[in-house]
C-alpha cells in the first residue's frame, strides 16, 4: 500500500509497532462524519453542578440525571453564555469564541481503531508554540503563559500555548460518566477553578504526599471519601489501588500541537485519584537542569539553522525541540543574547516507552485555518492503565479541544457520547475491509 506524505513522515521517525493500516491511509470519504458541538464550560465544576447555584437542576444532577436531559442541543448557547464575564467566568479572555464545531470520524479493523478530527481554529496560525525559556541577559526565565493566567491577563506575559485534541474514555465502570462525562473530573481546587488551595496544604495532604504532587489535577469522585468529592478527602492508597484494579478509572489521551505532533504521537494518561501518566514515558519532558538553572538542550545550529529563536519567529516556523532531530546539549558559553528563546520542553519519539507510548500513530496537519488530526489506537490493549477498545463493545467518550493559546478549563468540551465498535451506540464506528 502506498503511504501518504503524513504516514511516510511518521514511519521515518521510528521503528514503532507495525499497524495494519496507517490512519492517513484510511479512505475517510467512506466513513460517516459526525458533527459535534464543543463548548466553553467556564468554572462549571462537579461541585458547582451539585450546588444550589446550578439553579433548578442541582437535585437532578445529584440524582445522576444526564446533562443532556436539560441541555440537549444547547451547546452553542451555553458556550456563548459561559465564555463571557459572569458567575462562572471571573477572568474572561478577550475575543474568545464560545464553541467550536468538531467533525469526528471513527473506523476500525481487526487490529486498530482509527480516529479523524477536524476543527477550525480561532487564529490564522497553527497553535504549535508552547512556553519557552527566555534569556534576559543574566538568567533563563519562563516566557509565555496560557491566556487564563494572571500574568497574561495583566499584560506581563504574552499568551503562548499549544493546540490540543483530547479523548477521554470510560468502559462503563466509572459511575455517572455516561450521564455527566468530563464534569466528573473537573473540581474546585484544580487550576483555574474556585477554592484553589495553597501549595503547602496540597503537599501536606496524605494523598498528595503519597503521590508526591503539589497541585490538584483531574480526579474522579470514586477516589474521594465525602459526598462532595473534595480534593483533600482522598481515599487511602490501598483503596485506590483496588478501585484501579477493578477498572474504576478513565483513559485520557491528548494530541498536542507542540509536544507530540512533530513526532507523530499523542500522549497517554489515566484519571482516578489524579491525572497520571501511563507507565513508561510520554514523548515530552521538561527541558530544564535544576542544578545548573539552565536548559538541558538547545537547538543544534548545524541542523536547525540557529541555536535559539526569537519571539517574532515562533508562529512563522516550527519551533519544537526534538532530541533526535534538531537538538544538542546546552552550551552555556554559546554567546547568548537577551531575548533568545529555547523551548520549555524537549520532545522525543525514541524516548517514549511502555504504555505511555501506545498512541504512536497520531498526526495533525493545519491548513487554511483547520486542523485535521488522524489517529490510530491498538485494539485489545492489555495494559492495566488503559481502557482496551474491543470489537463488539461500546464506550462512553468525551472530547475536548484547546485553542487560542489556552489550557486547563479554557478548553471546549463535549457532552458524553457513546461510540460502538460493532455494537449499538450513538456513534457507530465503520468496519474496514
Amino acid at each position: 500500500m502506498k503511504k501518504t506524505a503524513i504516514a511516510m513522515a511518521v514511519s521515518l521517525l521510528t521503528a514503532a509497532p507495525v499497524f495494519a493500516m496507517e490512519p492517513a491511509d484510511v479512505d475517510w470519504s467512506k466513513v460517516p462524519a459526525n458533527e459535534l458541538v464543543l463548548f466553553y464550560p467556564g468554572q462549571s465544576t462537579y461541585q458547582w453542578l451539585r450546588s444550589k447555584d446550578h439553579k433548578r437542576a442541582f437535585m437532578q444532577t445529584q440524582d445522576g440525571q444526564a446533562c443532556v436531559a436539560c441541555h440537549l442541543n444547547e451547546e452553542k448557547v451555553l458556550g456563548d453564555t459561559l465564555v463571557k464575564e459572569g458567575r462562572l467566568e471571573p477572568t474572561p479572555v478577550e475575543g474568545k469564541n464560545g464553541s467550536i464545531d468538531l467533525n469526528f470520524q471513527v473506523a476500525y479493523d481487526d487490529e486498530n481503531a482509527y480516529f479523524r478530527f477536524q476543527w477550525k481554529t480561532l487564529n490564522n496560525y497553527a497553535g504549535t508554540a508552547h512556553p519557552y525559556w527566555r534569556y534576559d541577559g543574566k538568567e533563563w526565565k519562563v516566557f509565555g503563559h496560557p491566556k487564563l493566567d494572571e500574568v497574561v491577563q495583566n499584560g506581563e506575559q504574552p499568551g503562548i500555548y499549544e493546540d490540543r485534541m483530547s479523548i477521554i474514555i470510560d468502559d462503563g465502570k466509572v459511575p455517572m460518566f455516561k450521564e455527566q462525562g468530563c464534569w466528573l473530573t473537573c473540581h474546585n481546587g484544580e487550576r483555574d477553578n474556585p477554592d484553589l488551595p495553597e501549595t503547602a496544604d496540597v503537599k501536606d495532604n496524605p494523598l498528595f504526599k503519597h503521590l508526591k504532587k503539589k497541585d490538584v489535577r483531574k480526579y474522579i469522585p470514586s477516589s474521594r471519601t465525602d459526598e462532595d468529592a473534595s480534593w483533600d478527602m482522598g481515599k487511602t492508597p490501598e483503596e485506590i489501588a483496588q478501585l484501579k484494579a477493578d477498572g474504576v478509572f478513565l483513559d485520557l489521551m491528548q494530541w498536542r500541537g507542540h509536544r507530540s505532533n512533530p513526532v507523530g504521537m499523542a500522549d497517554d494518561f489515566n484519571v482516578m485519584e489524579y491525572r497520571l501518566g501511563d507507565a513508561g514515558k510520554n514523548p515530552f519532558a521538561k527541558n530544564w537542569d535544576k542544578e545548573a538553572k539552565q536548559p538541558k538542550y538547545m537547538y543544534d545550529p548545524a541542523k536547525f539553522g540557529n541555536k535559539s529563536v526569537k519571539f517574532e519567529d515562533i508562529r512563522k516556523m516550527p519551533t519544537t525541540l526534538i532530541r533526535e532531530q534538531n537538538a544538542m546539549p546546552f552550551d552555556p558559553n554559546a554567546g547568548w543574547q537577551e531575548g533568545d528563546l529555547i523551548p520549555e520542553y524537549v520532545v522525543s519519539r525514541e524516548d517514549a516507552k511502555g504504555s505511555a507510548a501506545d498512541n504512536s500513530q497520531a498526526k495533525g496537519e493545519w491548513k487554511d485555518g483547520m486542523w485535521t488530526v488522524v489517529w490510530a489506537r491498538k485494539l485489545n490493549l492489555a495494559n492495566p492503565d488503559d481502557k482496551a477498545l474491543s470489537a463488539g463493545k461500546s464506550y462512553n467518550f468525551g472530547f475536548a479541544t484547546h485553542d487560542d493559546n489556552i489550557t486547563t478549563r479554557g478548553h471546549f468540551v463535549s457532552f458524553p457520547v457513546t461510540v460502538g465498535f460493532g455494537a449499538d451506540a450513538t456513534i457507530k464506528a465503520t468496519k474496514l475491509n
